[in-house]
């Protein structure tokens, strides 16, 4: 019997399918082998040798694999292909007595027959080289975890955590926060001209004036040229007709998936995350029993495999016709930082079509499924064709501009639409469709109107727009991507305002600190330098202690200065009138980890703490239905949002959507919002809400 190790459990049915009865699968659930949480581990004067420790959580996991290892006549180790897969094997290897250097690891990219069977003909040893970039990536966390946070701790508020990459997104999403606040709007006008012919209806704008390009600022401006325009005829001075091609866009990596998973299906991080790891793991199929439907997730790769691009060429020429394939494979350059480890996320089969696993997935996993079928199907399908008409008019020295376009050919866009952002400039409008205009012809002018804008400042990120940003400037990586960033919300550095994200006071104080003492380290131009140094580890280039070694010496410097230094930007206590329930002492106001709250004056003999909240803060969401009297939002020590009874001492009622205060028809149980329904807290009753 062969001994198969892999971390997540819930991929162990899906391998069993294609392993046969002579393997057995165990599931270490992740680390088995790390740093110990409570303490530091780094050895600083021992060339920054980690300490690691077996996790206490896992003894009886341990003790099953070892037992289960001593009685298989082989063992292979299954972990992610991923730099944290690899040092995971590593640690595996190392409570099990392997010898890494020996051919003990497995790897594969999708969890299909073909590809778990080539990995089992080809077991390698466990790359070194990964594990020390995994290594050096840990210890530089931690190095970072344990020095920095006590002192913004001390300096700024209690309980405080920066991180190397988690702090410079922070400082992204400040700076935003400030390029919109000190933005100032600049006031202009557009005058658009409506037309008709031949019973289509389009518009004309203003572009130029003498020939060149015409910029109206004020009301006197404007008038000055409707006083010209209106009286003009308008002319048709040039028709150019043109044709244009649109590419397919490339397969999905994680960072454009998570970016599309938001942006088109209203996804986050969070949820695009983990329904994507369970159709890479396997979910059940009607008819297939448990398989996997995707390629592995973390990737910052376009490539796609000889076989897999050979399969989507056939199915597009089957389904869709040979004018739909292109004479040549396409292929799409991967940027120059990705580590191009592992394909672009795609189906492991075109065979399993969408609506053919439809009924068998959740809603949420259907729709990501979908949207990257129909991404790679589009990625090897031809170009869109359009037709482009552009039309310039003259009213006297006034010039107008209207375009059309007409698609010719839809190519891969009869599979896939890309996402358009919202157009900031509402002048350019989209592109009409437009009658038979001959040059030199005078057009009707049905109407002619101005409008009064003023130019908008940044929008702010969404947690798929900081990603784009986060890749495009090279900090984090695919498998860091959506930890770091929904971490910022977790620990209340930033909030949602809808989609968007608007740092909180704790999160500017933290971030103007940081600028104030280590704008060296932290920095986007610096923590992309070390994500390229890690690279340059698992390439095998540098040692990993001599990259950690350069980042320390630049480090502790900055440490120093900071602890010593007298500036401090902790908010002093605020007395408030507001009297202790439980000592009778007032109340004061002070900063927390997560935002404002109230202690005790009495402290530390008394330790009572209240929530505090804000005017707008203290509006009702709902009703107690226990009590009837009002619920309010809370938030958990983690952020999470939770709803309860303003008695907290006589009514212990809380729950984790809003009550309604009224009770289920069928069952007695309180009713629920769910976005636009109101349903049973607990059995199936739901109905919509009336206006």
């Amino acid at each position: 019997m062969k001994l198969v190790v892999i971390e997540a459990p819930a991929k162990r049915e899906t391998l069993k399918k294609y392993l046969g009865s002579g393997y057995e699968v165990f599931a270490t659930k992740g680390h088995i082998r790390d740093l110990p949480v409570k303490s530091f581990a780094i050895d600083m004067n021992n060339n920054f040798e980690p300490h690691y420790e077996n996790k206490p959580d896992k003894k009886e996991l341990i003790s099953e694999l070892k037992h289960k290892a001593e009685k298989a006549d082989q063992v292979l180790i299954a972990t992610d292909p991923d730099r944290e897969g690899e040092a995971i094997s590593w640690h595996i290897a190392h409570v099990l007595g392997l010898d890494p250097n020996k051919k003990c690891r497995i790897q594969f990219n999708e969890i299909s027959k073909n590809a778990v069977l080539k990995a089992l003909a080809n077991p390698r040893a466990i790359d070194l080289n990964l594990v020390n970039a995994q290594q050096a990536r840990r210890v530089m966390d931690r190095i970072v975890g344990y020095k920095l946070s006590p002192i913004i701790s001390k300096k700024v508020a209690p309980k405080l955590s920066a991180g190397r990459v988690q702090s410079v997104a922070l400082k992204l999403v400040v700076d935003r926060e400030k390029e919109i606040e000190n933005f100032k709007p600049e006031e202009y006008w557009t005058v658009t001209a409506f037309h008709e012919k031949d019973k289509i209806a389009f518009k004309s704008s203003l572009q130029t004036f003498k020939n060149k390009r015409i910029k109206i600022s004020n009301k006197e401006e404007v008038e000055k040229a409707l006083s010209v325009i209106k009286t003009s005829d308008f002319i048709v001075k040039e028709v150019k007709k043109s044709k244009t091609k649109s590419h397919a866009p490339a397969p999905f990596t994680t960072s454009t998936m998570q970016q599309d998973a938001l942006n088109k299906l209203g996804m986050s991080l969070k949820k695009t995350t983990s329904s994507a790891q369970e159709l890479y793991e396997g979910v059940e199929v009607k008819g297939e029993g448990k398989i996997a439907l995707i390629t592995y997730i973390r990737t910052d790769s376009t490539r796609v495999s000889e076989e897999a691009q050979k399969a989507c060429r056939e199915f597009i020429a089957e389904k869709y016709g040979k004018e739909y394939l292109p004479a040549k494979p396409n292929i799409y350059a991967t940027k120059k930082n990705a580590q191009d480890a592992h394909e672009a996320i795609r189906p492991i089969s075109m065979q399993l079509t969408p609506e053919m696993v439809k009924d068998s997935l959740s809603k949420e996993n259907y729709k990501l499924y979908k949207l990257i079928y129909e991404r790679f199907l589009a990625s090897q399908m031809v170009e869109a064709e359009y037709s482009n008409t552009v039309i310039s008019i003259d009213a006297n020295d006034y010039g107008f501009k209207t375009t059309g376009k007409t698609l010719e050919f839809a190519g891969y866009t009869a599979v896939y639409k890309e996402f358009v952002e919202e157009d900031k400039d509402k002048d350019k409008k989209e592109a009409s469709k437009l009658p038979k205009i001959s040059e030199g012809e005078k057009l009707e002018v049905k109407d002619i109107k101005e409008e009064q804008k003023f130019t908008k400042p940044p929008v702010r990120y969404t947690e798929a727009s900081l990603v784009k940003a986060m890749e495009e400037k090279g900090i984090g990586r695919p498998a860091t991507y959506a930890a770091t960033v929904t971490i910022l919300t977790a620990r209340n550095y930033a909030e949602k305002d809808g989609k968007y994200l608007v740092p909180t006071e704790l999160g500017r104080k933290i971030t103007e600190y940081l600028e104030k003492f280590f704008s060296g380290v932290i920095n986007v131009k610096f923590t992309a330098h070390m994500e390229n140094r890690l690279d340059d580890i698992a390439e095998n280039k540098d040692d990993w202690h001599d990259v950690v070694s350069s980042f320390w010496n630049g480090f502790k410097g900055l440490l120093e200065r900071a602890d010593s230094s007298s500036v401090s930007m902790k908010s002093e206590p605020i007395e408030t009138d507001i009297i202790c329930d439980k000592c009778g002492h007032k109340m004061l106001l002070r900063d927390g980890r997560y935002g404002k709250f109230l202690g005790c004056s009495n402290f530390p003999k008394c330790k009572n703490i209240m929530p505090y909240k804000t005017e707008s803060e203290k509006k009702p969401v709902g009703k107690c239905p226990v009590c009837h009297k009002n619920v309010y939002a809370f938030k958990t020590k983690k952020g999470k949002t939770f709803y309860a009874c303003e008695d907290r001492t006589g009514c212990n009622f809380m729950s984790w959507d809003i009550p309604t205060g009224e009770l289920c028809p069928n069952c007695n149980k309180y009713l629920i919002k769910k976005g636009k329904m109101i349903k049973c807290s607990s059995c199936d009753y739901k109905k919509e809400i009336q206006e």
